[in-house]
């Protein structure tokens, strides 16, 4: 079921919206060649704790999980598209990172996540989360009252597929509100003007997911958690929690 949000409850979701910029701002800037994984989740947690907000990361066990998320923030490097769970590796010079972070303030959630670059830059690298910015930028565009699920979906596939990028199939958005994963589900790609309609005081996580090599394919590491690309090639993720109001797409995580 979807659920409308009231505009009071919109504003409650873009205050836990803001716990989620800050901390993925924070979590970038620490970001640096010899800084771990896991002290990047404790820069994130730190921002909660000061917020006095709580995780829906932390503790969370869909049915694909083998065992409950042991952090609040998830991180994938290079080949890694998303669900990395924070461990001791270090970043090296030109690691692509995916952060992915959600916040819960009082009984709302907010989600989002960006992709940059640790170190000197590859120019293909760069190329690529340009182009998934771009794809969430045409998406955040079709998130209008009177479209649909798939004119969103179309518009992040259309982008992604010009740039000669795989999506992985199977994962994309979702609807947010108390909880971090709702109905509707937003695919990456799809038809126009198929799917659920777009109303007044929907709020939606979309999240663009792009594979350097092209192909889609995609196994989980050992982890049970972590997915990788098939072909090793690089991965990027940027996600941003947005309402569909009648004055046009209101983002709600903007940083």
């Amino acid at each position: 079921m979807v659920e409308l949000k009231t505009d009071t409850s919109l504003d409650a979701m873009y205050a836990a919206g803001q716990i989620v910029g800050q901390a993925l701002t924070a979590v970038r800037e620490a970001a640096d060649v010899g800084v771990s994984l896991l002290e990047l989740n404790e820069v994130a947690h730190g921002v909660l704790r000061a917020a006095g907000a709580g995780s829906p990361f932390l503790g969370y066990r869909p049915s694909f999980a083998p065992t409950p998320f042991p952090a609040v923030l998830c991180v994938s490097v290079n080949d890694a598209i998303v669900h990395g769970i924070p461990t001791g590796y270090r970043l090296r010079d030109g690691d692509l990172v995916s952060a992915d972070f959600g916040a819960e303030l009082n009984g709302w959630v907010g989600d989002s996540a960006i992709s940059f670059i640790v170190g000197e830059p590859r120019p293909a690298d760069v190329r690529m989360i340009e182009t998934a910015e771009r794809a969430l930028a045409a998406a955040i565009e079709a998130a209008v009252v009177g479209n649909r699920i798939g004119d969103i979906a179309h518009a992040i596939g259309t982008v992604c597929r010009a740039g000669g990028y795989g999506i992985p199939e199977g994962f994309g958005g979702h609807g947010i509100g108390r909880r971090m994963h709702e109905d509707p589900g937003v695919p990456n790609e799809g038809r126009p003007g198929r799917g659920f309609p777009l109303r007044q005081g929907m709020a939606i996580a979309i999240e663009p997911m792009l594979i350097a090599g092209g192909g889609d394919d995609y196994h989980a590491a050992p982890d049970g958690w972590t997915l990788r690309t098939n072909d090793g090639s690089r991965a990027a993720h940027v996600e941003h929690t947005v309402a569909i109001t009648n004055n046009g797409p209101r983002i709600l995580t903007a940083r």
